[in-house]
């Protein structure tokens, strides 16, 4: 077996929130091959399997996560080419946001605006439909995307055709189950001369209005309709409500920022805090973007 299996590791280094506790086991393959042996490990050992990618959107619980936790990190190859006066990109789910940003940025095209600040893998940013607030074109994530290839549990591969999913905020189904392994993605070559400068510039207004130098998961919760989730927060009295190292940021009302040892318990809690603060003065339910795993009571 080529692929190495580990126990026991501690999964706080691998989220952005940097906390959690232990996978039971974990791996990170590099390649299909070495993801289809992670798969036929679990499977003849009866292992429960979760899939761990960007680590930017999940809060692992601190009692860890049971069975076979399979990380993306190392899962990540880009090629690209031009033709037909478009720019045709492949890359392998576990591929980072900021090297897709690079090859738009690159061939001076407008996703890369978007993508700037974006954190996490590009399997993630199909799973979450991931997008901002701005109004750029694009502003989410599957406006670039043609088409995904899925692994089942089984080994098994197949290609889902955007048209067959189902896109929504912050959400895309259709493919489940299994494992986003490619992504396909074009754009027209219209070319932005001034793209770099704007770049910069959407990177220097996050910097002063987000709190970029703490770890943290990006935004909490989706912006309900009508609504900015941050505005609501704000009006609540919430910036700054903190539970054990788990605070509600004084920057940016929607990011929970781990101001030292927090556990996932005291983000948890402030989250729930947050929904029900906000749900009693402003009448207006909040949606958490965060997905948990592991072993929650």
């Amino acid at each position: 077996m080529s692929l190495v299996v580990l126990n026991k590791v501690n999964l706080a280094q691998y989220t952005s929130w940097d906390v959690g506790g232990d996978a039971e086991f974990f791996c990170m393959p590099k390649t299909i091959d070495d993801l289809k042996e992670a798969l036929s490990h679990a499977k003849l050992n009866k292992l429960p399997i979760s899939i761990l990618g960007g680590g930017s959107n999940v809060l692992i619980s601190d009692e860890g996560i049971p069975g076979l936790t399979i990380c993306l990190r190392h899962f990540s190859q880009m090629t690209s080419k031009v033709e037909n006066n478009k720019l045709y990109i492949e890359a392998l789910s576990g591929t980072g946001k900021n090297e897709l940003l690079k090859a738009f940025l690159k061939n001076k095209l407008a996703p890369a605006l978007f993508l700037a600040g974006l954190p996490g893998d590009i399997g993630g940013g199909v799973v979450m439909n991931a997008g901002v607030a701005e109004a750029f074109a694009p502003r989410e994530f599957m406006e670039f995307v043609d088409e995904i290839q899925v692994m089942d549990y089984e080994g098994n591969i197949k290609t889902i055709d955007k048209k067959d999913l189902k896109i929504s905020y912050r959400h895309t189904d259709g493919w489940q189950p299994g494992i986003i392994t490619l992504v396909k993605i074009s754009w027209p070559m219209e070319m932005d001369e001034t793209i770099l400068q704007k770049v910069k510039e959407a990177n220097r207004t996050r910097l002063n209005k987000q709190p970029l130098d703490m770890p943290s998961c990006g935004s909490v919760f989706k912006n309900p309709p009508d609504h900015k989730a941050a505005q609501l927060i704000d009006q609540s009295g919430l910036k700054g409500f903190r539970i054990g190292d788990a605070q509600v940021s004084l920057k940016h009302a929607n990011f929970i920022v781990n101001v030292g040892k927090a556990k996932a318990k005291d983000i948890w809690e402030v989250i729930q805090h947050v929904r029900m603060t906000v749900l009693e003065k402003q009448k207006v339910s909040l949606t958490t973007e965060v997905v948990k795993l592991g072993l929650w009571n």
